[in-house]
């Protein structure tokens, strides 16, 4: 990595560090006024209904903090340094750190001196201050973001007439590529591991949101592209479903050019923008094709000039009645 590149990563890590920095503070400083069990888990209405020792509470924070640091830094790693979206992806996670810094030092100030864990409640300023934390680390993040000198976007150019590919009458051909995302395989991974963590501290009850939301990640982390008699279709490597397909039909024209995702598209995954939508897990190369009804839609794939050249020969044919 160059020297722009870890300083992104290690201003999208900074926060998280901070916040386990103050958490494990405030918890040797009380860690005598402490219970040996801790209320860990509040209601709504701020009543405490789940309860852990002080040694599996300290784990649980530092596996989260840290699960989140190294999920900010892998997105740092493979975002695009030519783009200046990625200042809210920081933004965010300084708030995400903020909000889980201060919760997390709400719990040991509530539990202070407490006899019965069950009798430990949160006052609702509390969540509120936390709120606003986050918000003042989001800005915070954000004027960090600005000071990397990221290089200027690059402008988008007329891609000019598309290429094609040669093909016999009769002759069949097909293309396809898988699409890998290193950030939601990554973040997969991360997921997996904070899911064995919370299940090792907290049991099932806990562990199923990280699960459930780690296993759509890997599932979809290595989408499947191809291009043959039925047009463009982009699927899930190991599933059928979700599948999203563009016939030849509706193929005006394709192109392969490069995509900047956050500032192109709001941000990774399957993006619907004004007059375009994409399949776009990393920035990169990518099929762009123009449908019949003047909208485009993208999904980022290594050799995209082959699989664009073949569609708009397969569309003409189409076109053409052969």
């Amino acid at each position: 990595m160059n020297r722009v590149r870890y300083r992104l990563v290690a201003v999208s890590v900074l926060p998280f560090l901070l916040a386990l920095a103050v958490d494990l503070t405030v918890f040797a400083l009380l860690r005598d006024r402490l219970p040996s069990r801790l209320a860990s888990h509040f209601t709504a209405g701020g009543s405490s209904d789940s309860t852990e020792s002080r040694a599996s509470y300290l784990v649980f924070v530092i596996v989260l903090n840290a699960g989140l640091a190294v999920l900010c830094s892998v997105v740092a790693m493979t975002a695009d340094l030519a783009v200046r979206g990625g200042q809210w992806m920081i933004g965010a996670g300084y708030a995400v750190a903020g909000l889980v810094g201060c919760l997390s030092v709400a719990v040991l100030i509530d539990n202070a001196d407490a006899v019965d864990p069950a009798g430990v409640s949160m006052p609702p300023w509390q969540p509120a201050v936390a709120a606003c934390v986050a918000v003042l680390a989001a800005v915070l993040g954000r004027l960090l973001a600005r000071t990397l000198p990221l290089p200027a976007p690059v402008p988008s150019r007329d891609p000019g007439e598309p290429e094609r590919i040669d093909l016999a009458e009769g002759e069949v051909a097909g293309w396809m590529r898988r699409a890998p995302s290193r950030v939601l395989l990554w973040a997969g991974v991360a997921l997996v591991a904070a899911t064995i963590g919370v299940l090792y501290m907290a049991g099932w009850s806990r562990a199923l949101l990280p699960l459930m939301i780690a296993l759509p990640c890997l599932a979809l982390s290595c989408p499947y592209v191809t291009v043959d008699r039925h047009g463009l279709t982009a699927r899930p490597t190991v599933l059928p479903w979700p599948r999203i397909r563009v016939p030849l039909s509706d193929v005006d024209r394709a192109v392969s050019r490069e995509v900047k995702v956050p500032s192109e598209y709001g941000g990774w995954g399957y993006r619907v923008r004004p007059g375009k939508s994409g399949l776009v897990l990393r920035s990169g190369e990518a099929i762009v094709v123009r449908r019949r009804s003047g909208r485009e839609f993208a999904v980022t794939v290594d050799d995209s000039a082959t699989g664009a050249a073949l569609l708009n020969t397969l569309a003409d044919r189409e076109a053409s009645g052969r």
